[in-house]
């Protein structure tokens, strides 16, 4: 991937870096850095003024936008349609359960076993998938959802003989004294998303993500500039699984349940993700998390009434697609855009484009 991509020629403004501003030609971006301290001191905080019931929905909220951003990585930014993650999810939900109730692990030593071990299952699927594109891909990757379950009961038996573990509550303690339990995986779950999400916005901004933005929109232009196209979507598929995998050993540390009883479970899992791509919006960073949110807010507005939840998240897609077809994220770009278009327009000429910002489409 590395020598080919180092002849990687110049790329077309869509896709080309952020060039670096000339000295004393752009403003410090004040509002965006207190912005984001602003969130910053707020998710700090959140857990100190919530109870633990509230602070494992958080909890909840950021395992799935985990798994969300690694499907939003594959399809969003690579253009390959998968169904299956949710079978990446299970591979880390029951490694973390096998290591910690069968071998006695440190569940925080498992998660990235897991992320690793969901990875090598991911390049295993996706060379095939090299030869696969669109509605054929995302059936092969749905087969791979439907199945898991069934592999899993013919090698994992819990109590009863139900392929479900739950790990003790003292294996999914607190490591720090003056941290309750529920306070301690908040900040565990927060850590790890802070810094994949981090990790993510950084590939996506460089070579290896214009490589993937470039097949995704152009293969065969791609690969005659020097990008090895199945280097790219095999690496894109491994990355995705491991964020998955990773995802579903933090649904083990925070439920305390890897459960493989429902035949159709994990085939649920895999429509949530897309679902929170979908909503939240495709081939961005903060989609991902805001398509969770609502995905939780609805599973909670619904509890109890097991029909009411795939109809409210039907009807939020349904909703999302014509309202909003570019997701969340795409509707307040356009609502800054057109806001910043007014404003150009009553107090004189439009503001210098902020060169960090990739070129967001205008308002009709």
């Amino acid at each position: 991937m590395s020598d080919q991509s180092a002849n990687l020629p110049d790329t077309p403004p869509a896709f080309a870096a952020p060039s670096a501003p000339a000295a004393g030609g752009r403003k410090i971006p004040w509002l965006r850095i207190v912005f984001g301290v602003v969130i910053a001191v707020i998710a700090l905080a959140l857990p100190y003024y919530n109870d633990p019931e509230t602070n494992q929905i958080f909890c909840q909220v950021m395992y799935l936008a985990l798994a969300a951003m690694g499907l939003n990585l594959l399809t969003g930014y690579n253009g390959q349609i998968s169904l299956g993650h949710g079978a990446f999810f299970g591979i880390g939900a029951f490694t973390a359960a096998i290591l910690t109730v069968d071998h006695g692990w440190m569940i925080e030593a498992t998660f990235p076993v897991a992320a690793l071990l969901a990875a090598l299952v991911g390049v295993a699927v996706g060379f095939p998938a090299l030869r696969l594109k669109g509605l054929y891909l995302a059936l092969i990757t749905l087969g791979l959802a439907v199945l898991f379950p069934l592999v899993v009961k013919k090698f994992v038996e819990g109590p009863g003989g139900v392929p479900l573990l739950k790990p003790k509550r003292s294996q999914v303690g607190s490591m720090v004294d003056f941290w309750a339990d529920d306070i301690y995986r908040y900040y565990v779950c927060l850590a790890i998303l802070a810094v994949l999400f981090l990790l993510a916005w950084n590939l996506v901004r460089g070579r290896m993500g214009r490589a993937m933005i470039a097949v995704r929109d152009q293969e065969v232009a791609a690969s005659t500039v020097g990008i090895s196209v199945a280097n790219v979507k095999v690496w894109s598929f491994a990355l995705s699984a491991a964020y998955a995998g990773l995802a579903g050993a933090l649904s083990t540390y925070v439920d305390r349940t890897a459960d493989a009883s429902n035949p159709i479970i994990y085939f649920q899992r895999s429509i949530e993700f897309l679902i929170a791509v979908v909503i939240g919006g495709a081939a961005t960073i903060g989609g991902p998390l805001l398509g969770a949110m609502l995905l939780v807010a609805i599973r909670r507005r619904t509890e109890g009434t097991e029909a009411m939840a795939p109809a409210l998240l039907g009807g939020a897609l349904i909703i999302v697609v014509y309202v909003l077809p570019d997701g969340i994220v795409g509707g307040l770009r356009r609502l800054a855009a057109w806001l910043r278009a007014r404003t150009a327009g009553s107090t004189g000429p439009p503001p210098t484009p902020d060169p960090l910002e990739a070129p967001q489409p205008q308002p009709s």
